[in-house]
């Protein structure tokens, strides 16, 4: 299933993406795509009835904003320095062990909101991701089979980051990676059901209208099954939490002088095969 949730920033309905483009109205059915939907697999099977029933309202998609796919997020952990690519376009070391950073839930917009560049800042940068949505609580996981049974689904994620806050200027990454707008997720959470494989996904980038970043998650240093073990061990993971699982060779941050840093009037664009595209607009803060 392709579940999203449209409508105005804060007042969004559950909705679902049948595979013909039909947008269905799942309000009636369910108050929200959140964790108690997602930890709930009677619900999720009754949804899933209810569409094969094709019983569910009709929405009209024309003029109708795609909010985030899921509310009420706990927390959004970040992988960093996790694609062979990247790690060699930047002449990093590969780590020994995953890179864990955490966003704030109140980063994450829509996947067509606008993405603001923070006041002073000089090197905001694009991070095309696949993003991990839990569906089972995720606590000291031991196999790699119990880690993805733990997963929801999936979503595309752009984790917008400021290198200068999340490199020079001391402390952790947190600076960097939690301003306002930082978070575009969606357009839709496709359920684990329809992704046999989140190791052979392709994923671009654009900026205004220039590929910028084309890979896939077989790049991956720490696939996604041992990333969600990897981090049950160090905090539990509850449905509707979310792991953002690194980007690819391809940011500014690894290019050439003079990077190619956002600024306002640039224009993002990046999907993931299978997950859907976004296309947010940047403006200054």
């Amino acid at each position: 299933m392709r579940l999203l949730r449209v409508g105005p920033a804060g007042a969004e309905r559950p909705a679902l993406l049948e595979d013909d483009g039909t947008l269905r109205d799942l309000s009636g059915l369910v108050p929200d795509v959140d964790g108690a939907l997602l930890g709930d697999r009677a619900a999720l099977t009754h949804v899933r009835a209810a569409v094969g029933a094709r019983i569910l309202p009709v929405l009209d998609p024309r003029g109708l904003r795609i909010g985030p796919p899921v509310a009420r997020i706990g927390k959004i952990v970040g992988i960093g320095a996790n694609y062979r690519d990247a790690v060699a376009e930047t002449g990093l070391a590969a780590p020994a062990e995953p890179v864990v950073f955490l966003k704030a839930p109140d980063t994450v917009v829509g996947p067509e909101d606008t993405v603001l560049v923070p006041r002073d800042s000089e090197k905001t940068d694009w991070e095309v991701e696949l993003a991990v949505v839990i569906g089972r609580t995720a606590r000291y996981l031991r196999t790699d089979e119990e880690a993805l049974a733990s997963v929801a689904g999936y979503v595309v994620a752009n984790d917008v980051t400021e290198r200068e806050f999340q490199n020079e200027r001391g402390g952790q990454w947190d600076k960097g990676k939690n301003c306002e707008t930082f978070t575009p997720l969606g357009p839709w959470l496709v359920t684990a059901d329809e992704i046999p494989d989140p190791q052979a996904l392709g994923m671009r980038l654009w900026v205004n209208g220039e590929l910028m970043q084309e890979s896939g998650t077989a790049e991956q240093i720490f696939p996604v099954a041992y990333l969600v073990r990897y981090v049950s061990r160090f905090m539990t993971l509850y449905p509707g939490d979310v792991v953002s699982t690194g980007t690819p060779a391809g940011t500014a941050f690894g290019r050439p002088e003079p990077k190619p840093y956002l600024r306002a009037g640039d224009v993002m664009e990046l999907e993931i095969d299978g997950l859907g595209r976004q296309r947010q607009q940047v403006k200054n803060a």
